[in-house]
């Protein structure tokens, strides 16, 4: 698939959020998602006229973000369950301001969950419940195997269950 400036332009504005959302939800750092969304376009640039459609350019965004992030974790040592200074004063800020929006503060504590599981184990759940992929299509996307996959879910499922109730508990309490 060959491009020309404005319609790489338009691959871009089409798929920029999706790509940072991905990444983001994977670090859990504004600052490092961005990082890793606009490295994911520029290698996109040079990979662009070996992707045959717009389903392969979305397919190979949602890959490369995801691996991506991975590296960026593994590389900076990433641990957003150990999170910095800034991660918690963010969400602490969010959380009150959201003063009646209970929602919002539920959002919060989803969010601090889901950043404590385990990589593989997030990763497979923001795939399949962010980005709405099927087992079959994040086992294409990651290079694992549809059980492991599946696994993964299961675990990671079982494990934001009982991160909840605590969480509900403290909640309903606080």
């Amino acid at each position: 698939m060959t491009a020309t400036d404005d319609e790489f332009r338009a691959i871009v504005d089409g798929h920029s959020s999706m790509v940072f959302s991905v990444a983001l939800r994977l670090l859990g750092d504004r600052g490092l998602a961005e990082e890793v969304a606009q490295d994911v376009f520029l290698e996109l640039h040079s990979w662009l006229p070996r992707l045959e459609s717009t389903d392969h350019v979305r397919h190979w965004l949602r890959r490369v973000a995801t691996h991506r992030a991975t590296d960026a974790i593994r590389r900076r040592r990433v641990r957003p369950e150990g999170a910095s200074e800034e991660w918690d004063e963010q969400y602490e800020r969010s959380a009150t301001g959201a003063g009646k929006d209970g929602a919002r503060a539920m959002n919060v504590a989803m969010e601090r969950m889901l950043l404590s599981l385990p990589e593989s184990q997030r990763t497979v759940l923001v795939l399949r419940y962010g980005e709405d992929l099927s087992p079959d299509e994040i086992a294409q996307t990651t290079g694992e195997p549809v059980a492991t996959v599946k696994s993964h879910l299961q675990r990671g499922l079982q494990l934001l269950r009982r991160k909840g109730s605590v969480v509900l508990k403290e909640y309903v309490r606080g």
